[in-house]
């Protein structure tokens, strides 16, 4: 199989995607008084290579963001005292209820952006490519990552 990947656009065939062309960057979010929801699908698209122009729905072709202060992240209206968040262990009894203010924010976060991502292997692929961090400090300094405004 070639590793020149073609993508077709309204079928017009466009200058072929390579696999060892896609060059991912490090990009780093502040969280700092932003929406939970809005700030995690514009982190998703970000991670899945949305914002590009050789975007191909099959190709992790996405930059790598880590996410600074998630949590200073805002919920709007009664969102923090009625969200709930539910696992379930598959066993009888095993489900479990939490609200915002029991969990991590990390956890919060991670959980948001991880739900608009799509639910196959490249999405957990994808998942790999982003960090999240509670407080201002993160241990990624040697990535050098570029400071983006969100």
């Amino acid at each position: 199989m070639s590793k020149d990947i073609t993508k077709c656009v309204s079928g017009n065939i466009t200058k072929p995607v390579r696999l060892a062309t896609i060059e991912k960057r490090w990009l780093l979010a502040d969280a700092t008084g932003k929406v939970l929801g809005r700030f995690a699908s514009k982190i998703a698209n970000i991670a899945r290579g949305k914002n590009k122009p050789f975007y191909t729905p099959f190709l992790d072709c996405g930059d790598n963001v880590i996410v600074i202060n998630a949590e200073k992240i805002i919920l709007t209206g009664n969102k923090a005292k009625k969200k709930k968040y539910i696992s379930y262990s598959g066993y009888p009894g095993g489900q479990k209820v939490k609200s915002f203010s029991e969990l991590d924010s990390c956890k919060i976060m991670r959980h948001a952006i991880n739900g608009m991502i799509p639910k196959n292997i490249l999405g957990r692929k994808i998942c790999k490519n982003i960090r999240v961090f509670a407080g201002p400090n993160h241990n990624m300094q040697s990535v050098k990552p570029i400071a983006i405004n969100i």
